[in-house]
């Protein structure tokens, strides 16, 4: 820093590195483009998967039955948000005691004993 005197007042003169000259980025604003990808991979994937499922079929009856469609509809929402919470917590917690590769696995083979159990239903009632 040098400091310069003129006319009896300091003045103090700084030069200012070229990184500081960019415009500065905001750590929120380079998270946006993943926050926002990961946002529609969510909503795209549990949607597709939660059409036609039991639950929009019991939401479906009850809201034919109701007299209420909104309070069924805010029902509903807020059992699929706590469930959505739910999973989010436990994939939390697991992803800081597990790596990415271990609970891909255990959910693959997960995913496989489910449809294994399915079609020896299938098959064993058929």
């Amino acid at each position: 820093m040098l400091d310069l005197e003129a006319s009896n007042t300091d003045r103090t003169i700084t030069t200012l590195t070229e990184s500081e000259l960019q415009p500065h980025e905001t750590s929120t604003s380079k998270k946006k483009p993943g926050m926002l990808r990961e946002f529609l991979t969510a909503f795209v994937t549990i949607f597709l998967a939660e059409i036609g499922d039991k639950t929009q079929l019991a939401t479906l009856l009850m809201t034919a039955e109701s007299k209420s469609p909104w309070v069924v509809f805010a029902g509903a929402a807020a059992a699929l948000m706590t469930t959505s919470l739910l999973g989010v917590l436990i994939g939390r917690w697991l992803a800081r005691r597990l790596s990415a590769d271990v609970l891909e696995t255990a959910t693959g083979a997960g995913m496989l004993v489910i449809a294994v159990l399915l079609l020896w239903d299938v098959v064993h009632l058929g």
